[in-house]
């Protein structure tokens, strides 16, 4: 379960909705230090330690998508929640390509952001009980949890990490049909939109990394079902 005193890196240029979160979150037991520009936040960012950010998407100096891609670049694993007034498809790839690991869209219910915060901080924290080398194969794929790389006979994929996210969901499920309800929720946690196709456009994204260079298919789709990790 996520610890009382949670350090939260808040980026928001709206100065009345940033105080409003950081006063929700020092209520709920969090140490939160806000800033409202991006290149604040990474000079903030190389000098402390936190266990989550929070960092609107259009802001002064350096935007939330630049910002997310500075900080993975350098090997931060603190997850990431982006908040927008923008709530589109292509918006949403966009930010989990940068490297953000949740979306919430303005306006949106105090509620929603704690418990997306607490979804997060406790997969942080189930992750870093794990093994410190624990590699999954199926078929001529691997795929190492720790390192949170993939091979395919012995190629590296260069997968970005929504991808290996839900790679990684599928290798570890091998044979068993994934509804869209489950991925969204097990790889994004997030309920599913049935008026949004993103899943489905990862799993494209994916099978042109894994599939299409090489000699079979392994993901496929179950019509009216969802998707498989199956050698045929």
């Amino acid at each position: 379960m996520p610890a009382e005193g949670n350090k939260i890196l808040l980026i928001e240029d709206d100065e009345r909705l940033s105080k409003l979160i950081k006063k929700g979150l020092e209520e709920k037991g969090f140490e939160v230090s806000p800033v409202y520009d991006g290149e604040m936040a990474l000079k903030l960012f190389d000098n402390d330690h936190f266990d989550l950010i929070i960092t609107d998407l259009i802001l002064p100096k350096m935007n939330g998508l630049d910002f997310c891609k500075a900080i993975r670049k350098i090997g931060s694993k603190a997850p990431i929640i982006m908040l927008t007034a923008l709530g589109t498809t292509d918006d949403k790839l966009e930010g989990f390509d940068a490297g953000a690991d949740d979306y919430l869209v303005k306006p949106f219910d105090f509620r929603e952001l704690h418990a997306r915060i607490k979804t997060l901080l406790k997969r942080v924290g189930s992750d870093s009980q794990r093994p410190n080398s624990a590699i999954i194969t199926y078929a001529d794929l691997s795929v190492d949890t720790f390192q949170k790389k993939a091979w395919r006979q012995g190629i590296e994929l260069q997968l970005t990490p929504k991808e290996y996210k839900l790679l990684a969901y599928l290798v570890k499920n091998p044979e068993r049909v994934l509804s869209r309800e489950e991925i969204a929720k097990k790889v994004w946690s997030l309920d599913f939109d049935t008026g949004t196709n993103f899943i489905d456009v990862y799993i494209n994204y994916l099978r042109k990394k894994v599939d299409k260079p090489f000699g079979f298919q392994l993901i496929h789709t179950r019509t009216g079902m969802g998707f498989v990790l199956q050698k045929q």
